[in-house]
């Protein structure tokens, strides 16, 4: 493991981490991806070890620890090979949090983040809406303000957790005159009235509870906006920088978990008299795999460095999505190929790492955006900057 990041201390952190998994949440993972849920008690016992509170404020119960803690946990969840209960965890506690923490009054914060730290609340994020996709300034959910209340209209696609959670991040337009200029942010309890949602069937990330939601008048207190009206859009540009990391560490990790499985297996698996480690077109190929793994897992740290700094990493978090995405989906198209047909049996691990990966070129930013934002900083000079 890299000593530039990782101190002794992460290391035990790791051992901690992958101890507990193994315990508690493998012997479940193919009941949940059967079942297109997870059990709750499991969200009790993450709060319970503090999972879910690494990098918040002590005041609200978390551990406020540096984000390579972060990444340890993000690494190790794809290891246990269920894209979809990674997802819930880290849609719960880097999107839905991040908003509460970032842009959440003290009152907000003491209901709804003290509660998503000790796991007795669950959280989403709300931003894709069906006829949008990426393009967040489209959307066309509404808030309207009336008296000490506002009124939320509209729909939002994709969500994961956006059946079972107990709470919403939601973002809508509450001046759909302004375009992105007129987004505000808002939590929403799930049993307001008028909240429903419609559970989606998925490819991959089958143990994650993925939704599409309506919002039909609900009526929610002035008191449920979060940071300032009609700032929304850069409070969500502004996390969009770590939620890009978070997908290319992902990326990274669930690309190695698959380059470590195949390693063995093909130091195990027999062909012409010898193990099929040491043919040549296949030795060649898995070297060039798990050097592309390699340098997005380096290039990946360092953007995590540097955003544990404080910096504000736009660009290289894109470029971290963007490469590390395609690489991951590579390297296990091709990892599945050196199982042979085993690699296309559901009681081998690659079927389910090839469905799973393909989500990441695609959530929380297409490809093609990504292209278009990097073409935009590298070509036409744009300067991003956070929000003030």
């Amino acid at each position: 493991m890299n000593s530039m990041y990782f101190t002794e201390e992460h290391q035990l952190f790791r051992k901690s981490l992958q101890d507990f998994l193994q315990k508690e949440v493998v012997p479940h993972i193919d009941a949940w991806e059967e079942a297109g849920f997870i059990d709750k008690f499991i969200w009790k016992k993450f709060g319970d070890m503090g999972f879910f509170g690494i990098n918040y404020p002590e005041a609200y119960g978390g551990l406020n620890l540096d984000l390579f803690y972060t990444v340890i946990l993000l690494e190790e969840l794809q290891k246990i090979n269920s894209g979809g209960f990674a997802a819930a965890i880290w849609a719960h506690t880097y999107l839905a949090m991040t908003h509460l923490n970032a842009e959440g009054s003290e009152a907000i914060k003491q209901k709804y983040l003290t509660a998503s730290i000790t796991g007795d609340k669950v959280g989403c994020l709300c931003i894709t809406e069906p006829f949008g996709g990426s393009d967040v300034a489209g959307m066309r959910t509404t808030a309207v303000k009336e008296g000490d209340h506002y009124i939320i209209n509209g729909s939002k696609t994709f969500i994961t957790n956006g059946v079972y959670s107990d709470y919403l991040i939601v973002a809508a337009k509450t001046k759909p005159e302004l375009g992105n200029k007129g987004i505000s942010i808002f939590v929403i309890d799930r049993e307001s009235v008028g909240v429903s949602a419609t559970k989606l069937n998925k490819l991959g990330w089958r143990a994650s509870d993925t939704g599409e939601i309506a919002f039909d008048n609900v009526k929610i207190p002035t008191a449920n906006l979060m940071g300032e009206e009609n700032q929304g859009f850069s409070y969500i540009m502004q996390h969009f920088a770590s939620e890009r990391l978070i997908m290319g560490i992902n990326a990274h990790a669930r690309a190695e978990y698959a380059l470590e499985y195949a390693l063995q297996y093909m130091s195990e698996r027999k062909a012409f008299g010898k193990s099929i480690n040491k043919f040549q077109a296949l030795r060649h190929t898995l070297a060039d795999l798990y050097t592309d793994m390699e340098i997005c897992k380096e290039f990946n740290y360092s953007v995590a460095y540097r955003l544990n700094k404080g910096e504000y990493v736009v660009k290289h978090a894109t470029m971290s999505k963007l490469r590390s995405t395609k690489m991951a989906d590579e390297v296990i198209y091709q990892c599945l190929q050196f199982l042979g047909g085993y690699g296309y049996m559901e009681d081998y691990p690659m079927a389910r790492l090839l469905r799973d990966s393909r989500l990441g070129p695609i959530g929380g930013g297409t490809s093609e955006i990504l292209r278009e934002i990097l073409a935009k900083i590298i070509i036409d000079k744009k300067e991003y900057k956070p929000a003030t």
